[in-house]
C-alpha cells in the first residue's frame, strides 16, 4: 500500500513538473490549444501505461508527443487532401467554383453508410478494398456508396451555390 501511494505522489510531481512544459511545446508544435492538451494528456497516459518499464521518463513523454504530433500532422494533410480532392471533383463536374467552405459539414452529414466509406477512401487513403475489408462490404458495394455520397456532396455544393448566384 505504501509503496502504491509512493508510485502515486512520484506520478503526481513528474506530471505538476512536465505536463505545461509539454502542453507548450505541443501548441507550438500544432498551433492549437486543445490538440496540444490532448496530444500532451495522451503522452501521459501512455507514460503511465508503462510506468514501472520507463527508465526516463521525460524523454519518453517527448517522443511521444512527437511520434502523436506527427501522426496529427498526417491525419491533418491527408484531410487536407481528401477535402481538395472531394471540391476539385465536385468543382469539374458541376462545371463552378468551390464557393462553399463547409464540405466538411456536408460529409459528416451524410448518412453513416456513405460517410465511413468516404472517410476511409479519401481521409484515410485507403483503397477501395481495404475499406471494404474494414467495413466487412463487398467492394461493389463501397463503389456504389462512395458514388452516391459524391452525388449526394455534388447536389448540395450545387444548392449552395444556386443560392450564392
Amino acid at each position: 500500500m505504501k509503496r502504491s501511494r509512493e508510485k502515486a505522489a512520484a506520478a503526481s510531481e513528474l506530471f505538476a513538473a512536465l505536463y505545461p512544459r509539454l502542453a507548450g511545446w505541443c501548441r507550438r508544435l500544432v498551433d492549437d490549444d486543445e490538440t496540444a492538451h490532448e496530444i500532451a494528456s495522451e503522452a501521459f497516459t501512455r507514460l503511465w501505461a508503462r510506468w514501472t518499464s520507463v527508465e526516463e521518463p521525460r524523454g519518453f513523454l517527448y517522443v511521444t508527443a512527437a511520434n502523436i504530433v506527427r501522426d496529427h500532422w498526417r491525419k491533418m494533410e491527408r484531410e487536407r487532401k481528401a477535402m481538395r480532392h472531394v471540391t476539385t471533383e465536385a468543382a469539374l463536374r458541376s462545371h463552378a467554383e468551390p464557393s462553399d467552405p463547409s464540405v466538411r459539414l456536408l460529409v459528416q452529414s451524410l448518412p453513416e453508410r456513405l460517410r465511413v466509406p468516404i472517410l476511409l477512401h479519401y481521409y484515410a487513403d485507403m483503397p477501395i478494398r481495404e475499406v471494404s475489408a474494414l467495413t466487412g462490404r463487398k467492394e461493389g458495394t463501397i463503389k456504389a456508396d462512395l458514388h452516391a455520397a459524391r452525388e449526394q456532396l455534388r447536389a448540395h455544393l450545387r444548392k449552395s451555390l444556386d443560392h450564392t448566384l
